[in-house]
């Protein structure tokens, strides 16, 4: 009986293993110097520890500190669901955990190549766009290149055990996914000093420099918040509203104890004779569209001719809690069309309402037909807003009875929701980019943040008044009845989205995990006019704050708008760069004369006012 010989390896082979082994060890860290550096670290920095600790005795003392709910997500009930399903149907899960076992031995076998200096192949990559592993050493390095796989190897069978897995209610599973999801990023190996080894070179060439810089960083986050981390985003000296953001040429020409209404100073000598209003969300504040004027879409309108009107919202306090979502209608949207129309003399307006201000939009709109003034708003357009809310994005998951019930009691008690937790909420949708890449970069790294406008913009953000959020909350997210004819009554008027018959142009973004494009394509099946939709890459708020001199992703349109939103994707033309002049160009269809420039006459104070200003 013949057998094969298993064929032994040349002097070649064995000098290029030893030699990509040597090379394998050459890029591990010196544990030496590591040592060293974190020894010397640990020294420096005691009294910045001291001076945490004391921070944190002294919030203790001066806070009345309310235990945790349990379960801030009531995620226990779909969680307890999972482990019933599971112990259903134990053989199919067991073939999963073969199945990711089998894929653990194959990564194995990679990484013992590699560290031969073997060519081996992957077995899971990141995410494209997923930028904890862009540094090269996550690749080269054997042992970092393992580290990462494991970890994204064990995510991705999380993720899809709970996909795979029968007997749980979508919603549910949804929230189990969501859940895990933020669980996995925190413990990504990104985050940690010794599995990182972006981190492990910079405490090596600074000598742990880093990480006492990165400890000051927290001293001072922790400072900032009074005892709460408030972890920096952003270089905030090197911003000023009116005086390097938020600075197109305007002036408040109204306002009232909901709202300030700017106008802005027009940039050419003909106007189209129809102004334009913006309706921002006031869940942030509206300097968003007003940014550094290279990225201002309130002043690329202005320079497109239009006569811009810019409703200002206030940040309310505890007086203001019984204002409800009819008075940010009828003080808010209602109020500003009276006075453009007086300022201008002209009876309709171009309205562009953003996320929560197109959905106040649409609700004035539907009231407005039932008292036969629709006229009023000659064309609408809807910024990634949602009316339909059945499949409103990762903001579900903070919103079911419990949770509203909760924040319902706080909101009482203090008369709005305040700030900080919409932040708090917001920053964990996008953990890893709004959290932990700033963990990395302030802490670890012990480098300060990069002065960006838009982050800015994010951490100045606002409360809002108790009656009328718990009202957006249940009768929107959580019962859906704007969508509804009929669902929503305000000062006895049914509203009925159907009875809209304005021209409206949607603008939604492919990667909104706020407004998802699919739910916010579903208004285009309400409305009863003529319509245009329109999909911008990217998210909620970069998708939008996109001007065309930066040339930046794309955009997808279509003339028709059927029923099934993928339908509309499959006959869509994409196009590269922004959508503003798509949106323009669809403006000036409506048929629209130019008249003499309007300048601003009656001026309160000037742009951006005084109520943009308040902190939250």
């Amino acid at each position: 009986m013949t057998g094969k010989t298993k064929k032994s390896k040349t002097p070649q082979a064995i000098q290029n293993q030893q030699a990509g082994f040597l090379k394998q060890i050459e890029k591990l860290p010196d544990p030496y110097a590591l040592s060293q550096a974190l020894m010397h670290a640990y020294e420096q920095s005691q009294p910045v520890l001291q001076k945490l600790s004391e921070t944190l005795s002294q919030s203790i003392v001066k806070t009345e500190i309310a235990a945790p709910p349990p379960d801030p997500l009531n995620v226990t009930g779909a969680f307890l669901d999972l482990i019933s399903a599971v112990s259903a149907d134990p053989a199919k899960h067991i073939e999963m955990q073969l199945a990711h076992s089998q894929k653990i031995t194959e990564l194995l076998a990679g990484s013992i190549k590699k560290f031969y200096g073997e060519e081996s192949h992957p077995v899971i990559e990141p995410a494209k766009g997923d930028r904890r592993f862009r540094d090269e050493e996550w690749t080269e390095s054997a042992l970092f290149d393992f580290i990462k796989q494991y970890y994204l190897l064990a995510n991705d069978y999380v993720r899809h055990s709970i996909e795979q897995t029968e007997g749980i209610a979508p919603q549910e599973k949804e929230k189990l996914k969501f859940v895990s999801r933020l669980l996995m990023e925190a413990l990504s190996p990104s985050n940690f000093i010794l599995t990182n080894p972006e981190v492990l070179k910079e405490t090596i060439k600074t000598g742990g420099e880093n990480l006492i810089h990165g400890l000051k960083n927290l001293s001072h986050d922790l400072e900032r918040g009074d005892g709460e981390l408030k972890i920096s985003t952003t270089n905030y000296d090197a911003f000023k509203l009116g005086e390097n953001i938020a600075v197109t040429p305007g002036a408040v020409v109204f306002e009232n104890e909901m709202m300030q209404l700017l106008q802005y100073e027009p940039s050419s000598k003909k106007v189209f004779t129809k102004p334009l209003l913006i309706i921002p969300p006031w869940i942030n504040k509206y300097y968003i569209l007003d940014l550094k004027p290279e990225s201002s879409y309130i002043k690329w309108a202005v320079d497109q001719g239009h006569t811009v009107f810019c409703i200002s919202w206030v940040n309310p306090d505890k007086k203001l809690s019984k204002k409800t979502f009819s008075d940010y209608m009828k003080d808010g949207l209602l109020a500003a069309l009276d006075q453009i129309q007086s300022i201008t003399k002209q009876e309709d307006c171009n309205v562009v309402g953003y996320c929560l201000g197109g959905t106040l939009l649409a609700t004035t709109m539907a009231y407005l037909s039932v008292l036969k003034q629709e006229k009023r708003i000659a064309s609408a357009s809807f910024l990634t807003t949602l009316i339909d809310f059945e499949h409103a994005g990762d903001m579900k998951f903070f919103l079911d009875d419990a949770q509203i019930e909760s924040m319902e009691k706080n909101m009482k008690e203090r008369g709005v929701l305040e700030a900080r937790e919409l932040q708090r909420t917001f920053s964990l949708l996008r953990a890893n980019d709004l959290i932990w890449s700033f963990v990395v970069n302030n802490y670890l790294m012990g480098k300060e943040p990069f002065p960006f406008d838009l982050l800015y913009w994010n951490d100045d953000s606002t409360n809002m008044p108790a009656a009328m959020h718990i009202y957006y909350l249940k009768n929107m997210y959580r019962d859906n009845l704007l969508a509804v004819p009929g669902g929503l009554e305000i000062d006895g008027i049914k509203i009925d989205i159907r009875k809209i018959k304005t021209p409206c142009y949607f603008l939604s973004t492919r990667e909104d995990h706020i407004a998802p494009w699919e739910s916010t394509y579903k208004t285009t099946q309400m409305v009863s006019g003529p319509k245009v939709f329109t999909l911008a890459a990217s998210g909620h708020i970069a998708g939008v704050i996109n001007p065309p001199s930066k040339q930046k992703y794309c955009y997808w349109s279509a003339e028709k708008t059927p029923k099934d939103p993928e339908q509309w994707f499959k006959s869509a033309q994409e196009t590269q760069g922004s959508w503003w002049p798509h949106w323009q160009a669809w403006i000036e269809t409506l048929g629209d004369e130019k008249t003499d420039a309007r300048p601003i006459k009656n001026s309160i104070e000037p742009a951006p006012g005084r109520y943009v200003k308040k902190s939250a």
